[in-house]
C-alpha cells in the first residue's frame, strides 16, 4: 500500500525498501474546465542538484530539451503535450545506484508550458500529484497530491528526493513559483536567457 503524503512531509525512501535502486517518478494532472482557446502543456522536470541546492551545469536539468542525464541516473521519458487520459502523464526514471557523489538532491518540477502568451496557471489545473514506483515490482511506493491550493502560479516544485548519510528521503514540497521555466530555472542556478 503506497504512503499518501501531505505538504511539507519527509519520508524513508531506501531504509524501509531495501534493495530499492530503480524509481520511476510518475506526474499526473487533469484540466479543468477552461476555454482560452489554446491547449494546455505541462512539462515535468528534474534538477540535478549540489549541495548548494543548485545545478553544477546546464546538463544538470533533465527536461524535454535535455531527456538524459550524464551520469544516465535521471532519464525523462518524454515529452506529453495534451496530458490526456489516466495515469502518468510524464515520467522520469531515477537510478539511485548511477546518482554522482556530488549529487545531494533531485527536484521534481513541473511548468505550464507557454502560460504567460496562453494566460494559463495551476489554478486551471487538478488533480496532480507525483508519484514514486520500484521500478523492479511496479509497486507504487508513495504520492503526494498537491490539492488545489495554487491559483496564479505557472510553475511547481512538487517534490525532491535526497541524500541522508547513506540513505534516500522523500520529501512533499509543492512550492510555487511565478514566472514559470525562467523564475524556476533561476531558482536552481540556471541563466534563462
Amino acid at each position: 500500500m503506497a504512503i499518501s503524503l501531505q505538504k511539507g512531509q519527509k519520508v524513508d525512501l531506501t531504509k524501509t525498501n531495501p534493495g530499492l535502486t530503480k524509481l520511476v517518478v510518475g506526474l499526473g494532472w487533469d484540466t479543468n474546465k477552461y476555454d482560452g482557446g489554446s491547449a494546455f502543456d505541462l512539462d515535468a522536470a528534474a534538477f540535478v542538484l549540489t549541495e548548494s541546492g543548485k545545478i553544477g551545469t546546464d546538463k544538470d536539468f533533465v527536461f524535454y530539451g535535455n531527456l538524459k542525464h550524464p551520469s544516465e541516473a535521471v532519464i525523462h521519458l518524454g515529452d506529453n503535450l495534451t496530458g490526456e487520459g489516466d495515469g502518468d502523464d510524464e515520467q522520469i526514471k531515477v537510478d539511485l545506484s548511477k546518482v554522482p557523489e556530488s549529487v545531494q538532491k533531485v527536484s521534481f518540477a513541473v511548468t505550464i508550458y507557454d502560460a504567460e502568451t496562453r494566460k494559463q496557471n495551476f489554478g486551471m489545473v487538478s488533480n496532480a500529484f507525483i508519484r514514486l514506483v520500484d521500478e523492479a515490482s511496479n509497486t507504487e511506493l508513495m504520492r503526494y497530491d498537491l490539492g488545489e491550493e495554487f491559483s496564479i502560479e505557472t510553475a511547481v516544485v512538487v517534490a525532491e528526493i535526497y541524500r541522508n548519510g547513506t540513505e534516500w528521503k522523500f520529501n512533499a514540497i509543492g512550492s510555487g513559483f511565478q514566472g514559470g521555466l525562467k523564475a524556476l530555472c533561476n531558482n536552481f542556478g540556471i541563466d534563462v536567457a
